[in-house]
């Protein structure tokens, strides 16, 4: 049975691995592979980790590499669930390889999804130091694969994180040019029928393969459900499953909204406590994220009220109250567009109110500025905080002009030009 396994689950052996819409992160991968340090791919469920390693793998097939010296194993799997409190049946896996091809020169392994094996990391650590192989794990877990791993696989690991498709991936799925203001004019319509899709649906990939709205929606309760159910509760023993469901749909109905801890306590009747360990679950499975006020003094930003964001656009579309308001869906969109390139970003709240404060430089997002009192109101909060940062652009969801020293850029202008 493992053999059968492991024989469908590396087409490569047998010369029928197929090639993927390329990511951003591929080169990046592709420089790591001649380092000796364990690569850890992470990231949200469902949002390409395993097609990157692939991708990984026709490279240094393409390359040279023996097509049979590169290992790939999906641990998700059903048959290896009665062995996942057993990181030695990582070995058992190895071993079986072993006796297919007894591979000369260097192997690849990797595991795709290895938090699914209790103490793995101790396996890992075992054969790093006792061997030549080059690992690439992937997991969708940032605790699991950041804190855990670096404290055990201190200096020996790299890691990768990857974002859903950025809306330049989601035009190269299409194949639609971007690259240049020639290609941009040239396929100006097809251009803005991919943003308005990317806004409402976002960058899953089996999500914007498909056509049918009601079948899109399923996709990615699928995909929530399974985070919880899944990477969540079993994780951390949680035994009120109901309320960490809930909360989870709850903060996705108010994604780009400030937290009120207190306030979700006494609504969902769970102490302060539980909902920050629960929000914190949330972020490490890369569901949400949170940005903190801006301010002076680090203790007091840690401390500050918080805004939440979620990971990927589409998921608004499960939303218990499937908010239509274009602009919340414009600021989460402009809020990853960011977090693919900072750790840091911060909102201003003082008087008036500041979107994002990132690489030294003011962000609101506003869906028009058509509306007088709206652009007045945008332009104002930059000047309130014109002696903290000078340089200010405002995005909306089409317009592109200069007011005063102000950038105005519509989103598809933002994040394509955005390195």
């Amino acid at each position: 049975m493992l053999k059968n396994i492991l024989t469908l689950q590396n087409l490569h052996w047998t010369d029928k691995q197929k090639s993927y819409t390329k990511r951003e992160q591929l080169d990046k991968l592709i420089s790591f592979l001649p380092l000796k340090q364990i690569i850890t791919i992470t990231g949200i469920r469902r949002c390409g980790k395993s097609s990157l390693a692939k991708d990984a793998i026709n490279y240094l097939i393409a390359n040279g590499t023996n097509k049979r010296n590169i290992l790939f194993v999906n641990l998700e799997h059903p048959y290896f669930l009665e062995y996942r409190h057993d990181p030695n049946y990582l070995e058992v896996i190895y071993e079986e390889y072993l006796k297919l091809f007894n591979p000369q020169e260097k192997i690849y392994v990797i595991f795709d999804e290895i938090q699914y094996f209790e103490h793995w990391q101790v396996y890992i650590k075992s054969k790093y130091e006792s061997s030549d192989i080059k690992y690439i794990i992937t997991g969708s877990n940032s605790s699991m694969l950041s804190n855990e791993l670096s404290t055990l696989l201190s200096g020996r690991s790299l890691n990768i994180h990857l974002d859903t498709f950025s809306f330049r991936e989601f035009l190269d799925y299409k194949q639609i040019p971007y690259q240049d203001e020639i290609d941009r004019l040239s396929h100006k319509i097809e251009i803005a029928r991919a943003k308005e899709e990317y806004l409402l649906w976002g960058g899953f990939y089996e999500v914007f393969e498909v056509e049918d709205e009601m079948l899109k929606r399923e996709i990615l309760l699928n995909y929530v459900k399974n985070i919880i159910y899944q990477d969540i509760i079993p994780r951390y023993n949680i035994r009120n499953t109901e309320i960490v469901e809930r909360l989870a749909f709850y903060l996705l109905s108010n994604a780009t909204t400030m937290l009120n801890y207190s306030s979700l306590a006494q609504s969902f009747g769970i102490s302060v406590k539980s909902v920050r360990e629960y929000i914190n679950y949330f972020e490490d499975v890369f569901l949400f994220k949170r940005v903190d006020r801006f301010h002076h003094k680090a203790k007091e930003q840690i401390k500050s009220t918080k805004k939440i964001y979620t990971l990927d656009n589409g998921l608004f579309q499960i939303a218990p109250q499937n908010s239509k308001n274009l602009g919340n869906r414009l600021e989460n969109w402009v809020f990853n567009a960011l977090n693919r390139k900072s750790e840091t970003i911060t909102y201003i709240k003082d008087g008036k109110e500041i979107d994002f404060y990132a690489h030294d430089r003011l962000y609101q997002v506003s869906y028009s500025i058509d509306d007088a009192k709206t652009k007045k109101r945008e332009l104002e909060a930059f000047e309130a905080f014109n002696k903290l940062c000078e340089n200010h652009t405002l995005i909306t969801y089409e317009d592109n002009e200069k007011i005063d020293s102000v950038e105005v850029v519509s989103v598809d202008e933002f994040v394509l030009d955005d390195k």
